[in-house]
């Protein structure tokens, strides 16, 4: 379970000094939810927050992954960094293709598990953002996806005939409209609605 602290004061300074002094953190390093009773009848209004760390979040997400891949007969290693507000984890076995999945399917069930355990489990205001990779499959998929997708703005560039690109989700598209930006001569569009939603690559001039 994840280990909660509770803080409270008449202001949210005095509240957050508290925490951070106790916890020997500092604010980058917790979540927080923040919640504000009115005093009666000549009381003071109060400030309750209630945090979470990060190295908590760390510990939970070691503890769910090593129970769920131990029922699977899976023994792993874990690495877990922390960039962007995003935890980056990292899973190595002897069975990574068993992890995987076909196309990727059984490693995003357990990325699906992980994020609802978390919400389910974390009593504050912010959605706890993880991205579960094992043998790096992602990582490199992404980078073929990357690689592709130069390709055909290259094309654009140099044929000048735009290119309307099939159905992808929004991590992708924003993935191509950032590419796009490393080029003179193109501009993207996304087009669509739902599932239809797709970039459409287009040639400018200076």
């Amino acid at each position: 379970m994840l280990k909660m602290h509770s803080y409270e004061d008449k202001t949210y300074e005095n509240a957050l000094k508290k925490c951070l002094s106790e916890l020997n953190v500092t604010e980058n390093d917790i979540f927080i939810k923040k919640t504000e009773k009115e005093g009666k009848l000549f009381q003071s209004k109060k400030v309750y927050l209630t945090v979470l760390t990060k190295e908590e979040v760390k510990n939970y997400i070691k503890e769910f992954i090593k129970e769920v891949t131990s029922n699977m007969n899976i023994n792993v290693e874990l690495e877990i960094r922390e960039e962007d507000g995003i935890f980056n984890v990292g899973m190595m076995s002897d069975n990574n293709a068993i992890l995987i999945g076909k196309e990727g399917r059984t490693l995003n069930a357990l990325q699906l598990l992980l994020r609802q355990s978390l919400q389910i489990n974390a009593n504050i205001d912010s959605t706890i953002k993880v991205n579960l990779d094992a043998g790096n499959y992602k990582a490199k998929k992404l980078k073929n996806f990357e690689y592709e997708m130069r390709k055909i703005i290259k094309e654009v560039e140099t044929s000048k005939v735009d290119a309307s690109l099939d159905p992808m989700n929004s991590y992708q598209r924003r993935i191509i409209h950032n590419l796009a930006n490393e080029f003179s001569h193109v501009t993207t569009k996304s087009d669509g609605e739902g599932k239809e939603r797709h970039v459409v690559i287009k040639y400018k001039e200076d």
